[in-house]
């Protein structure tokens, strides 16, 4: 359909039609699941506005959703389809790791084939969008939401946001398999006051421009075809009916021109954060803030049409969201074919296909981070006696919170991967300990995880384990978070593995101390007491589908793993929030110094996190060289290379993520003490080296000035490159202007 023709369909829309187009209802409404009655009711919600609504979130299945398109179009006016959205977050049936840990590749592409297959198999299941990617930059891991970022950088952030959006994409939405990816939270969800889900938030301006927000341009720039506001006030305001933020900042100066989505009931939200009196106040701000679709309050539905009337809301903000929301369903081919891609033969053929298996194997090994691995312990050698305890030895819950539309049955435990591919008669399985406290219940999108183990029954496992223990060469001790431990409202104080598995690593320590820890979470924890027992860690997140033959392949050598960490595992939770990329004080603390009390230090643990952003290690060593530069100063208009070799030194393959960082050493605003710039991934034979380049170039040197805008000053930097974010190996040049 061409513009005109969409124009001429919205003139032609009554003024209910195109104010119902801006809700969003569930998809319980059309199957019989809701009656439009009480609580629904008291919503806004008419019969009138159900059949009218423009989208449906929560529903899924080609069969279902061609019956309720089928039915839906043939009492529209208009005939106009309805968009199909769901949270299709780190993979559809097929689940791949979280998103911290796909950020842990450093392998922006690899996201993308994620994305472009979670889109195939959501889209011949009928849907049309997905509310993904998250971007938001995350510093503090009580926040649990950290699981569904990349990380603590905007660099790599960026990176990720940007492959992600063309994943889902494609290279057109009319394209067969493409869906339409949502860029959220818009913004700043990611600082949430004191880590607390839904907390308020409060950035300077200059902290909200350099860090925050260029990992949504960049999804942006990419095309997204939506973008959702946050739950969150930003300085004061709720962002969902903030007009300067959405209208000045996300519209003009981003050139934002999609679909703008609230999250779930965000509207309403303006009213409990006190910045609106009322529903109709509420309908007001978030219209005039540009918000296009209201999703599940019925606050537009309830209110709109009469204050149109009553000359309250202009009619041309009605206009301009309706028409976005007729373009984006214009855009993906709607009108052509409302059922697109739906298929239930197709469901059967692509969903959980060995193709998509592969991949989300392949993306789980390359985004273990090996933490420790003293005295060579891994790879483990297969004539070993080898003992795998824990909680996760036979659990299949390793997708994640975000995954509910997939099963667990799907799923394999580390015990069957182990079986399948490592035969041995050496190996011994057991629980050791419940994977949560018998007084401990978590909910989350329905479920409910509450185990009721008596006392004998946690002691005999508990013995069992120690048993196993003293008979075994190694223990693998498989332990972490529930996958209900992180995602959305899942805030902690504590960021510790649950109480009864650090009891159960005591226990298993006194007997034996060649402990390799495989440690499973949607965040980075406080490991120090597993640090100072395990003499290997294996992070390995929440890593999907097939994430236990993934960690089989690793712990045996099979994969060398090569991960890095997108996010700083602090030392404890007392640093949080804590980043490689801060600021340096006018009291820095100096190595060496420390007994000069009068510095920006910890008088009881150290300024560094445990591990650091960018850290992880391999099965074999690399060395760095020194930098060398081709010039030691550059204009605005030049560039400058800088080599470094890197050399394998150990005696297996492996892959090393070298990376580089900026420093700007006097500038008109203080800089972080390094940033991220670039990284470049070398694989390696034993004994092999290679000559690896940077290009450096005024791009990588613009920041927001003084003068409020972006842009390089004259002066000198320091270089560094290396194998994490502590890398001491610089150089340094001079921009002349």
């Amino acid at each position: 359909m061409t513009e005109q023709k969409l124009t001429e369909l919205l003139r032609d829309m009554s003024l209910e039609e195109k104010v119902n187009q801006m809700s969003q209802v569930t998809g319980g409404f059309f199957n019989g699941e809701i009656v439009v009655t009480g609580p629904m009711a008291d919503k806004g919600f008419t019969e009138d506005n159900v059949n009218l609504a423009g989208s449906v979130i929560g529903s899924m299945g080609a069969e279902t959703l061609k019956s309720i398109q089928k039915n839906y179009m043939e009492k529209h006016p208009h005939h106009i389809p309805l968009l199909f959205m769901l949270d299709v977050i780190n993979g559809y049936k097929t689940v791949f790791p979280i998103p911290l840990a796909q950020g842990a590749s450093f392998e922006p592409e690899l996201s993308e084939q994620c994305a472009s297959v979670a889109a195939k198999e959501a889209s011949v299941s009928g849907l049309h969008v997905t509310f993904a990617p998250m971007t938001d930059l995350v510093r503090d891991a009580r926040w649990g939401r950290v699981m569904e970022s990349t990380g603590e950088d905007p660099y790599l952030n960026s990176l990720f946001c940007a492959a992600m959006v063309r994943g889902f994409q494609g290279n057109s939405l009319k394209d067969n398999y493409a869906i339409a990816a949502c860029v959220k939270h818009f913004a700043g969800y990611g600082a949430p006051t004191a880590g607390r889900d839904y907390n308020t938030v409060e950035l300077s301006e200059h902290t909200f421009r350099e860090f925050y927000l260029p990992s949504y341009q960049a999804g942006i720039d990419a095309g997204a075809a939506l973008v959702m506001t946050s739950f969150n006030t930003v300085n004061g305001i709720p962002a969902t009916g903030n007009k300067k933020l959405m209208r000045d900042i996300l519209r003009e100066q981003m050139k934002f021109d999609g679909v703008l989505i609230s999250d779930w009931a965000a509207i309403e939200e303006t009213i409990y954060h006190g910045y609106c009196a009322d529903r109709e106040e509420a309908a007001v701000r978030a219209v005039e803030a540009g918000v296009d679709i209201d999703m599940m309050t019925g606050i537009y539905s309830e209110n709109l049409c009469q204050m149109v009337r009553d000359g309250k809301i202009r009619e041309e903000l009605i206009d301009e969201a309706c028409l976005r929301i007729l373009r984006l369903k214009n855009n993906l081919g709607l009108f052509e074919n409302p059922y697109k891609d739906a298929d239930q033969k197709k469901e059967k053929e692509y969903i959980l296909c060995e193709e998509h298996r592969n991949l989300a194997r392949e993306a789980a090994k390359k985004s273990f981070v090996l933490l420790k691995n003293e005295e060579h312990i891994l790879p483990l050698e297969q004539q070993k006696k080898i003992a795998f305890i824990g909680p996760y030895v036979d659990n299949r819950n390793l997708l994640g919170a975000w995954s509910f539309i997939a099963d667990a049955n799907d799923v394999m435990t580390l015990h069957e991967a182990v079986q399948e591919q490592y035969v041995s008669e050496n190996s011994t399985f057991c629980q050791g300990s419940p994977m949560l406290g018998a007084d401990v219940c978590l909910e989350g999108f329905g479920e409910q995880q509450q185990q009721s183990y008596t006392k004998e029954q946690e002691e005999h496992m508990l013995q069992e384990a120690v048993q196993a223990a003293k008979e075994a060469d190694i223990v693998v001790l498989a332990i972490g978070e529930d996958r209900l431990q992180s995602g959305e409202a899942t805030s902690n104080a504590n960021i510790r593995i649950p109480e009864v598995q650090e009891a159960l690593l005591d226990r298993i320590a006194e007997v034996n101390q060649n402990i390799v820890v495989v440690l499973f979470s949607g965040r980075p924890l406080d490991i120090r007491e597993i640090n100072k027992k395990a003499k290997a860690i294996l992070q390995v997140w929440l890593p999907g589908t097939e994430g236990a033959r993934a960690i089989a392949d690793t712990l045996f050598g099979k994969y060398n793993p090569s991960g890095k960490l997108p996010m700083s595992f602090p030392y404890c939770v007392g640093q949080v929030p804590v980043h490689y990329n801060e600021y340096s004080t006018g009291r820095p603390h100096v190595e060496g110094k420390d007994k000069d009390r009068f510095r920006s230090k910890y008088l009881d643990i150290p300024n560094e996190p445990l591990y650091p952003f960018g850290y992880g290690l391999s099965y074999t060593t690399f060395e760095v060289s020194d930098i060398h530069l081709d010039q030691t100063w550059m204009d605005t208009s030049g560039q400058i290379e800088a080599e470094v070799t890197v050399k394998n030194t150990g005696n297996c393959t492996g892959t090393e993520t070298l990376q580089l960082y900026i420093h700007d050493i006097a500038a008109s605003v203080v800089r972080p003490v390094r940033e991220l710039k670039d990284f470049k991934k070398v694989t390696l034979r034993p004994g092999e080296e290679k000559k690896v380049v940077f290009t450096i170039t005024e791009q990588q040197l613009l920041f927001l000035t003084e003068n409020g805008i972006y842009e390089s000053e004259a002066g000198e930097f320091e270089i560094f490159i290396g194998k994490d974010s502590l890398t001491d190996n610089k150089a340094s040049f001079v921009l002349k202007k």
